[in-house]
Order: C-alpha cells, then structure tokens, then sequence
C-alpha cells in the first residue's frame, strides 16, 4: 500500500541531507500517517483508513467526515 493519505492525498516529498560540508544526498520526506477506524456516514459503517495526522486533527475539529 501507497504512502498517502487517504482523504488529502499527502504523498513523500523529496529533498536533500545536507551536511557541514554542504554535499548533498537525496532523502524523502515522509508524512505522519495512522491507521484509524473513521465512521462513514454514507454507509453507516466503521472504515479502515490510512490518514494523516493534520487530516484526524480536522476531521476532530469539524466532527466527522462530510
């Protein structure tokens, strides 16, 4: 299964480690995901998903998902 978020779509960025000496390597910048159970209303059942942690924080704040 992908790295992304199932509902905002965050996926790993890329960029560099940069040291002292400024070389540069390539290294990817993962986001912070969770599995979580989230109660879908369009079904009426609980559904597995793989979320990010900023998108469970909204989902908290706005009380579900839409």
């Amino acid at each position: 299964m992908a790295r992304r978020c199932e509902i905002t779509g965050k996926k790993p960025s890329s960029g560099h480690n940069r040291s002292h000496a400024l070389n540069a390597t390539k290294r990817r910048f993962l986001p912070n995901l969770v599995k979580k159970k989230i109660f879908d209303p369009k079904t009426g059942k609980m559904k597995k998903m793989k979320i990010s942690t900023s998108a469970l924080r909204t989902i908290d704040k706005n009380g579900g998902i839409s």
